[in-house]
């Protein structure tokens, strides 16, 4: 969709954001997105929405100083911005007055330079460094005075008599390099900090160097266990830019596809899970079951982790002619042997003292730190993008949105077991009725979306993942921001782990089901 953008001076803007949260009950921030316009100086793009109205709205805010950018924070009205605003002071420079902790979150602390900003110099100022990461256990933290000044303030992240382990980056239970600082008061859990970055690949950085068919390939290594859905939220949000439109047999093809891969993802989940848990025999039983879709997408276009089939207009091959025959016979298969799952996992006794009461998360925090997908439904919050926003051809299908309200590890664990079984049922009502068609919509050669603001989202296996585009009328974008459906999941580590053992630290992180490439971008 092309966003329509308010813009709101940095004096006038923690104010209004408070009115808005209040009054127009804005308790979603969907985004938060740093820029550098050049000459109109750096700032942020701010995305709103009301859970309980579903009204959305988009504001911007500037500063022309690019020597000592300064904008007041909104982490304490979304607990998001949090982690939000640490992200566009490491890429922007931009300093969040009223913010606890301005330390870097994804680059290193001897990191010089802002990598996105239009002017960095990054290969000049960085060489290539040998020697082992700094972390700083102190923050600075800025405010205005009465008198308007700004001044500063040490804050301490990390006092000197705390018992901090670290857990990752080179742990298998953290799912990918990502590195938690973990506080303990015995084998109780105080607080947890994340240090990000250590596969960052600057994908947004490199996107604007690219034309709009070249981006397409990054986006299957973010969440690569999403990545269909990640490749059909771009080529959507270019589509709808340039008014192209795709066939019914397009349409069915991915919203089909789009529910296989969040299938295969939740068997990832389920293995990965009773894995950390110690249960070895059950990761192999949801391996068992991907293998066989991994061969339907291996024999459909040639890939079984990183896809590479949606095109700005289609699809990249047509479907075998014995797609739909193997795909209900796996749905056949897949429901036959679900009950193998409860049976050798969930309904052992050990692994319900594992999870349920464990790692609560209630509603309110939930909305307040974007914890969209099924860990946000399992603290009873409707989040769904398919029913909220619908796309392709979700809004013709009648499908349940998996709801639970404990916020518990157990909660998230059935969401996605109920969500494998829901996804077959998506795919069951579209199998047998897929229209002939083209496969691929006429469109120039070279794409180049009309100056404006564009997002569109798509309902990843995680939750949320969003793409928004700034163009100025050119091949190749001006700005690309992808909205992790991880970052969001991660970061509510803190929130989930307080007062845990810290044994449960590890079962709750593989409920939250977090992929680290698509969190480091």
């Amino acid at each position: 969709m092309t966003l329509d953008i308010q813009t709101i001076e940095p004096s006038a803007l923690h104010a209004e954001m408070l009115r808005l949260r209040q009054e127009k009950k804005m308790d979603f921030l969907v985004n938060l997105i740093g820029m550098d316009w050049g000459e109109e100086g750096l700032g942020v793009i701010y995305m709103l929405e009301s859970t309980e109205t579903g009204e959305t709205l988009t504001i911007k805010t500037a500063t022309t100083d690019r020597q000592t950018p300064y904008i007041d924070s909104v982490s304490d009205i979304w607990q998001i911005a949090n982690i939000y605003e640490r992200e566009v002071y490491d890429f922007f420079g931009i300093r969040f007055l009223n913010h606890p902790d301005m330390r870097r979150i994804f680059l290193r602390e001897d990191w010089v330079g802002y990598p996105l900003r239009k002017d960095d110099k990054t290969a000049e100022e960085n060489p290539l460094r040998m020697t082992d990461e700094p972390l700083s256990d102190t923050t600075t933290e800025y405010y205005r005075d009465a008198d308007g000044t700004i001044k500063e303030k040490k804050n301490v992240v990390w006092g000197p008599d705390e018992y901090v382990v670290n857990v990752g980056p080179q742990h298998p239970s953290t799912h990918g390099v990502l590195h938690m600082r973990a506080s303990l008061d015995g084998e109780t859990v105080k607080k947890i900090g994340l240090v990000l970055g250590y596969i960052h690949r600057g994908i947004e950085k490199i996107s604007e160097s690219l034309t709009y068919p070249q981006m397409l390939a990054l986006t299957d290594r973010l969440d690569y266990f999403s990545a269909m859905q990640n490749r059909h939220a771009l080529c959507m949000c270019i589509e709808k830019a340039i008014g192209l439109e795709v066939s019914p047999r397009v349409q069915y093809i991915r919203t089909i596809m789009d529910e296989l891969q969040r299938i295969a993802s939740h068997c990832i989940y389920y293995a990965c899970m009773t894995m950390d848990t110690g249960a070895l025999t059950a990761f192999f039983y949801t391996f068992r079951e991907r293998e066989e879709l991994c061969k339907i997408f291996e024999d459909n276009f040639g890939g079984r982790l990183i896809m590479n089939y949606n095109t700005i207009g289609g699809v990249m091959y047509d479907i075998q002619p014995d797609f739909a025959k193997r795909v209900k016979e796996f749905s056949k298969h897949l429901r036959a042997r679900f009950h193998e799952y409860q049976d050798i996992y969930t309904g052992n006794v050990i692994a319900e003292q594992r999870m349920k009461g464990v790692g609560c998360i209630s509603n309110a925090d939930a909305i307040s730190l974007g914890i969209t997908g099924p860990a946000g439904r399992a603290s009873g919050w409707h989040n769904d993008v398919r029913k909220r926003h619908p796309y392709a051809l979700y809004d013709q299908l009648k499908f349940r949105e998996i709801v639970r309200e404990e916020g518990d590890t157990n909660a998230r664990h059935w969401n996605r077991m109920d969500e494998m079984l829901e996804s077959l049922n998506i795919v069951d009502q579209l199998i047998d009725n897929i229209p002939a068609g083209d496969i691929q919509t006429k469109r120039k050669p070279i794409v180049k979306l009309p100056e404006g603001d564009y997002y569109q989202a798509v309902e990843s296996s995680r939750g949320e993942f969003g793409v928004f585009i700034e163009s100025k009328g050119d091949k190749s974008p001006y700005r690309v921001h992808y909205r992790s459906s991880s970052l969001p999941l991660a970061n509510a580590m803190d929130t989930a782990t307080r007062g845990q053992k810290f044994a449960d630290l590890i079962a709750i992180g593989a409920s939250m089901d977090f992929v680290i490439p698509d969190i480091d971008r």
